[in-house]
């Protein structure tokens, strides 16, 4: 309970400081962008709003490295990889935990991640707004109830993740998709049938408009198996308290095939089935991965 507690309080207490930082550089970025849009001063301030991040992502590993006893085990992140790059990690998504464990594995080594988030989120304090000042994209999710009665919704999602791209083209960056749309759960595999194991099924609809905006600027695609040992469950409390003895962060580079950078992957047809199918096997390797990595004795 005082380790639970006292990692907790030092983890906002270095998010109070390094957000509100970014949140008032935010500010002037907006102001830039109202008064010259296309300026080299905006794409500075964007830089400077990306290193004051990975300062925070820098303290956050300090705390969990000062207060917890877990072992981290990365691998497959090369040297090849740059911080200058333009990157999409794609990675199977159980827990809170698995973003600090994401930012941890690629700090230093590529741009700082940004990912899809709820657009509720915007409005939570400080947070919220520093995720918009780092262009985080946020999404809207509409019920079948709601797009029944306004279909002119249909698809916002996508464009929303196809302008976020497009603004990325201009600057590093690494993002990130997990492509099941929403952490693990008994209940959610269930209710999907799902054929994996551990994992759900994967979603192409965000994947393949990332892929689609960034062609031939995206140098490397990797994708990421998180596990938890022993049981494969982890909670953001049983992290900060101690009680999660390892988590294993496993990368490969895996290059998709070259008509997966086109437009109609976007659109129902051949070129989407083939990448459901490809992803599908992916996630037939990785339910494998995660199989072996909890039922080995040294994990």
């Amino acid at each position: 309970m005082i380790r639970g507690t006292v990692t907790i309080l030092l983890l906002v207490l270095i998010t109070l400081f390094w957000g509100n930082c970014i949140v008032i550089l935010g500010i002037v970025k907006f102001a830039i962008q109202i008064t010259a849009p296309r300026s080299r001063a905006r794409t500075r301030v964007i830089l400077m709003l990306a290193w004051l991040a990975a300062r925070w992502v820098a303290g956050t590993n300090t705390i969990f490295d000062l207060m917890l006893p877990t072992q981290w085990e990365i691998r497959g992140i090369g040297d090849d990889i740059r911080p200058d790059g333009h990157y999409l990690i794609i990675s199977n998504h159980v827990s809170w935990v698995d973003i600090f464990a994401l930012f941890r594995a690629f700090h230093g080594r590529a741009a700082v991640i940004r990912f899809f988030l709820k657009h509720q989120i915007f409005w939570s304090p400080l947070v919220g707004q520093a995720c918009w000042a780092l262009e985080f994209p946020f999404m809207r999710r509409y019920t079948p109830e709601y797009l029944a009665k306004h279909p002119e919704k249909r698809g916002a999602d996508l464009a929303t993740t196809r302008k976020a791209c497009q603004r990325y083209r201009n600057f590093p960056v690494a993002m990130l998709n997990f492509v099941e749309g929403t952490r693990f759960s008994k209940s959610k595999h269930d209710e999907q049938e799902s054929p994996y194991r551990h994992l759900l099924r994967p979603r192409t609809g965000g994947i393949s408009f990332v892929l689609a905006a960034f062609g031939d600027q995206l140098d490397a695609m990797y994708d990421v198996t998180l596990a938890y040992p022993p049981d494969g469950e982890v909670t953001m409390w049983q992290f900060v308290s101690g009680r999660t003895p390892k988590i294993i962060i496993h990368a490969q580079r895996v290059d998709p095939p070259s008509q997966f950078f086109d437009a109609a992957v976007t659109s129902a047809g051949p070129v989407r089935d083939e990448l459901r199918a490809w992803m599908n096997g992916l996630w037939k390797k990785k339910d494998d991965a995660i199989d072996e990595l909890l039922s080995s004795p040294k994990a």
